[in-house]
């Protein structure tokens, strides 16, 4: 049998049976099928239609154990024909799924064993592939590596090998840093696969464009390189997308940071793009209400706040004045109202509707905070003082809460 690619493989196999015959990859999307043989179901039809079926199937096959198995074995499909399942593995690492449809109710001996035996030749091509894959992401995730250094001259060469690879052309004007962080560090070694599989799910979400990605423990990052700025929608599905596989690899309850960098023109320009990316993403980790996915340019003060090292946002965080009005707040009103007060650009109405208070009892509250942080909110430079004191706050008290992977 001929190993020179897996449609030979899948081919020869299903002409010799007389049967479909189709190659997943681990994650149950379609590498391969051969032509029916009036055996396809309607499972098999979207399969090949879509490269991929739905999620609730798939976690019911992954229930069967597939993923552990190691030679091949018959799966119940609800809706569906039975199937052959056969591993494709290769140095014992698993690569993929070989599926033959049971339409007759039986496999013989010699067609489980040609099942195998193809599963395994397929084993072998997918680990070349493998291994010319790692080598080709590696030497790319070297490149974007010095692309973002702090060196200009390192910055010079990885543009020139970057245009080098031939990735893209010269129509590709636009280059966008989307950052994704672990939110806790625990077994982040263990769940390092998971993690770069998740963001290679996000690259292939990018399929009108180029997508390229770093990875390490618990950080990652993809360049977006494109024809137009990114589309709000697409970014979101990336960000889904890595989600949502990083769930179904790991826990349900898995949760990423994301930050968004600006769109840059120029490929020098990347490293700025990615600085804010990373920025972004501290601020989806650190600031309730930003969500899972922050964007650069969306972050009003916080864009220079965040750029503080967090030794000397932590010691100067509590402002004197901030600091007296938060020892002076017995009953937690006064730092809430003040909040809220610069949240509505100081209107009055909008303040009080807001607190569900009267206007009354806000000017009284506004008169009590000016007495105590000797500060006039009538005047520009002290409302500047203690808006960003609260700002500073906020940051500090998720910096003392927040527990970085590294």
């Amino acid at each position: 049998m001929s190993d020179a690619d897996l449609q030979s493989i899948v081919d020869e196999l299903a002409e010799h049976l007389q049967r479909s015959v189709a190659i997943d990859d681990p994650s149950i999307r379609l590498i391969a099928a051969s032509r029916h043989f009036g055996d396809e179901d309607a499972l098999r039809i979207r399969s090949v239609l879509d490269r991929a079926i739905e999620p609730a199937v798939v976690e019911h096959l992954f229930a069967q154990g597939i993923a552990r198995w190691t030679g091949p074995g018959v799966v119940a499909v609800e809706n569906a024909l039975p199937r052959l399942c056969a591993p494709v593995r290769c140095n014992g690492m698993l690569l993929g799924y070989l599926w033959l449809i049971d339409a007759g109710g039986s496999f013989t001996e010699a067609e489980i064993a040609a099942a195998d035996e193809a599963a395994a030749t397929a084993g072998t091509v997918l680990y070349r592939r493998l291994l010319l894959h790692e080598r080709s992401k590696a030497r790319q995730e070297a490149i974007l590596r010095e692309l973002v250094s702090p060196d200009a001259a390192v910055r010079g060469l990885a543009i020139a090998d970057l245009h080098a690879e031939q990735l893209f052309g010269d129509d590709f004007g636009h280059f966008t840093v989307l950052s994704v962080q672990r939110r806790t560090a625990e077994d982040a070694a263990a769940h390092q696969v998971a993690f770069e599989a998740a963001l290679e799910e996000g690259v292939r979400a990018v399929t009108d464009d180029v997508a390229l990605m770093v990875a390490n423990r618990a950080r990652g990052w993809i360049l977006l390189i494109q024809r137009h700025p990114p589309a709000r929608a697409l970014v979101d599905t990336i960000a889904d997308r890595v989600t949502t596989r990083l769930r179904r690899l790991t826990e349900p309850s898995a949760r990423l940071a994301f930050g968004l960098g600006n769109t840059v023109t120029d490929l020098r320009s990347v490293a700025l793009s990615y600085e804010h990316a990373t920025l972004a993403a501290r601020a989806a980790l650190l600031l309730p209400g930003t969500g899972d996915l922050a964007r650069w340019g969306e972050l009003g003060p916080y864009e220079l706040l965040l750029k503080l090292p967090a030794d000397d946002l932590l010691t100067t965080a509590l402002t004197p004045a901030v600091a007296a009005l938060e020892q002076a707040d017995n009953h937690a009103d006064l730092i809430g109202t003040l909040t809220t007060f610069f949240d509505h650009a100081g209107n009055i109405q909008r303040t009080a509707d807001s607190l569900t208070i009267h206007r009354a009892t806000l000017y009284q509250r506004l008169k009590r905070i000016e007495q105590i942080t000797g500060c006039s909110l009538d005047n520009g430079d002290d409302r500047l003082v203690l808006h960003l004191g609260l700002k500073l706050r906020t940051l500090a008290a998720a910096y003392r809460g927040q527990t970085y992977p590294n």
